[in-house]
């Protein structure tokens, strides 16, 4: 073709020269020129029908699709197919130009299947699954299996040889690749054991103070865990840190339905006593507590008759303590309220006195796991609890303040 398109020029009354020039560049700007129309039927009229189709469909997984420009980037081959046909019309570039477009196409195409991984892991997450089970480490790793064999690929066509002697002289720069491609490998397997023990899925709360990580799991790649801490920021963890050092995985508190409460309040030694009559009988009108009041009354004093006790002395015999009793209460109290969890570990518990007093611990789960609902819950019983103790003549410990100094003070002569 630029054989003729030279001699009509020549036939036209130009040189040789001229006319050899004039051909060539015709020649090309031809080529450009199609190469140009190509690519706009591609984008401009091919892609626009397809995503006009897409979009009217009832299934999502092509939108997805078409969301991750998998059909965009494809749509760049069209001219690269113009180019390597046209490259006969100039054979001493035949050979470069056809390379050159080989190696263009190799590498949208490896944009292209990028693009249609990426869709397959965001149509993955749309299914319940994907939370015990997450693939984008996998994906990750084909991605970069694919990278490494395109650019083989790409060398080995650029430099017009075979495959084949590239891959053997890889085969001796082993170790430089195991060096290179070092966090990838580790990721890989931390991968692997992460899915394979169900360690970590999307959306379980982690704690790793180590990396300052708490807060839900949001993305789990192929080198990377990342974790939205709860404060909104964004901790990353290297995956196979998780698989060498330890953290705390709250998912089992959130698969069992409660979330535990453990707390106990301090009471003053000095204001702990036996019950008198008289108390005994104040007790008995708290109605969460009234028949257990009676029954205990009932039985200790069947007792100490039975073993003829002196009952003038409150150290004789079996008697109740103002301390035993609120316990009572309590454990009425939370066995009567509707937030917590009755088939859960139930205690309300004397831990060892010490120089802070007495501790009360209550250990039990609520039935609402939600953060804040938790925290009002847990706040409610214990307002309700440090409002009560006084009605059992005990008292809470604490450390003097500034007020009690000052009342003793003023109370001195």
């Amino acid at each position: 073709m630029v054989k003729n398109l030279a001699d009509w020029l020549i036939d036209a009354g130009l040189s040789s020269n001229w006319a050899g020039y004039l051909s060539w560049l015709g020649t090309a700007l031809g080529v450009i020129i199609l190469a140009w129309v190509s690519n706009f039927i591609a984008k401009k009229i091919v892609l626009v029908a397809v995503s006009r189709f897409i979009r009217k469909t009832r299934t999502q997984w092509d939108d997805v699709l078409l969301e991750r420009r998998v059909f965009s980037r494809l749509s760049h081959i069209a001219p690269a197919v113009v180019i390597y046909f046209s490259a006969y019309l100039f054979p001493p570039l035949q050979d470069l130009l056809q390379r050159a477009a080989t190696v263009y196409m190799i590498l949208t195409g490896l944009l292209a299947f990028n693009a249609f991984l990426s869709a397959v892991t965001d149509i993955y997450r749309t299914f319940e699954m994907s939370k015990s089970r997450p693939i984008k480490g996998y994906i990750q790793i084909v991605k970069v299996i694919t990278a490494v064999g395109v650019g083989i690929v790409v060398l080995a066509t650029m430099m017009n040889i075979q495959v084949w002697p590239i891959l053997s002289g890889l085969g001796a720069m082993t170790a430089v690749l195991l060096l290179i491609f070092k966090g990838s490998i580790l990721g890989l397997v931390a991968s692997i054991q992460l899915s394979g023990n169900d360690m970590v899925r999307l959306g379980d709360w982690i704690e790793m103070p180590k990396y300052g990580a708490d807060g839900d799991v949001v993305d789990v790649t192929l080198n990377t865990v990342k974790v939205q801490n709860w404060d909104k920021t964004i901790s990353t963890i290297p995956a196979y840190a998780l698989i060498s050092e330890s953290f705390k995985n709250w998912r089992g508190m959130s698969e069992s339905g409660g979330r535990r409460i453990k707390r106990s309040i301090s009471l003053d030694m000095t204001s702990v006593k036996f019950c008198t009559s008289e108390m005994l009988d104040r007790f008995e009108k708290f109605q969460l507590i009234s028949e257990y009041i009676r029954s205990r009354r009932k039985e200790i004093a069947e007792h100490n008759k039975e073993h003829g006790i002196d009952t003038s002395f409150l150290v004789n015999g079996r008697n109740m303590t103002n301390i035993g009793t609120f316990r009572a209460y309590v454990i009425a109290y939370l066995r009567n309220h509707p937030k917590i969890h009755k088939d859960m570990t139930f205690l309300v518990r004397q831990l060892p006195p010490g120089e802070h007093g007495i501790p009360i611990e209550i250990y039990v789960f609520s039935n609402d796991q939600v953060w804040a609902n938790y925290e009002a819950i847990q706040s409610d019983i214990f307002d309700h609890i440090l409002a009560v103790i006084s009605e059992f003549d005990l008292r809470v410990y604490q450390y003097p303040t500034g007020s009690d100094l000052r009342e003793i003070v003023r109370t001195v002569p």
